[in-house]
């Protein structure tokens, strides 16, 4: 049993998750990584464990309603607490609102909101027990709107909305909540995203700035945890367009419809 913090990433097996997983890892922290693919996870364990990382694996789909308690249940048998629940598990789309099928919002919203809800349920005793962190992966379109991703926007901006409240509850409890908000990041997530009729859609997304690669995202949320950060956004364009968007609305709106309707124009 390790005697470090213990970490639970959702999304772990690869991206920002598996990054996390390796920063905290080199602190000394157990990892457990939550993923669909078991054959991700088996090659995200063998690199961990061959930097001297202890890994507990669990395949689950974060969004079956019996996952969470399972998750949890594994965790307390090998490591006994539970330090920081970090939710990277996500699902995007590209499409406008009239050509987007219902089933497409709800599956966003079960993949990026209420796996993040369920999970946070079930692990709340363990963070009590340890009076520890709840860190959620949100992104520019947790404060912000992006064209063609009305149902995407919808579930960050829930997160913020759920988990700023959270945080409200739980400050007097001893846990801590946590949200992160990168740009762009160089990873696949954001190139096999969902259509608008619910098929994976492979494109070439539209960026502004300089897209964070996974380990800097690690790095913030790290540090973030550290120092008890309520919110984190990154890069210096992530921070412009924050305080753009809340500032200059209309400004953000009109760059970004001008920047984005390029990419709603190559899938037409």
């Amino acid at each position: 049993m390790t005697h470090g913090p213990v970490v639970a990433i959702t999304g772990g097996a690869g991206g920002i998750g598996l990054a996390v997983a390796r920063r905290y890892g080199a602190e000394g922290a157990g990892v457990a990584l939550l993923d669909r693919s078991t054959e991700a996870l088996d090659t995200a364990t063998s690199a961990l464990e061959r930097e001297g990382i202890e890994v507990l694996t669990i395949a689950c789909d974060v969004t079956e309603p019996e996952a969470p308690q399972r998750v949890v249940h594994a965790i307390r048998e090998r490591f006994g607490r539970l330090d920081v629940l970090v939710h990277c598990a996500g699902l995007t789309h590209v499409s406008p609102f009239r050509d987007t099928e219902l089933s497409v919002y709800r599956r966003v919203m079960e993949v990026n909101f209420f796996a993040a809800v369920l999970h946070t349920k079930a692990a709340l005793p363990l963070l009590l027990e340890s009076r520890g962190h709840i860190v959620v992966l949100s992104s520019v379109a947790g404060f912000a709107p992006l064209l063609g991703r009305t149902g995407y926007c919808a579930s960050k901006h829930a997160l913020h909305g759920f988990f700023d409240t959270l945080r409200a509850e739980l400050r007097d409890q001893g846990v801590h909540v946590m949200l992160v908000c990168p740009s762009f990041v160089q990873t696949d997530f954001a190139k096999a995203g969902l259509g608008g009729d619910g098929t994976t859609l492979s494109f070439e997304r539209s960026t502004t700035g300089r897209p964070v690669t996974p380990d800097e995202v690690a790095e913030a949320v790290y540090h973030g945890v550290c120092k008890n950060r309520r919110l984190v956004v990154l890069p210096a364009m992530g921070r412009m367009a924050y305080w753009c968007s809340r500032l200059f609305p209309g400004c953000y709106e009109r760059l970004m419809r001008r920047r984005f309707r390029i990419e709603l124009d190559r899938l037409t």
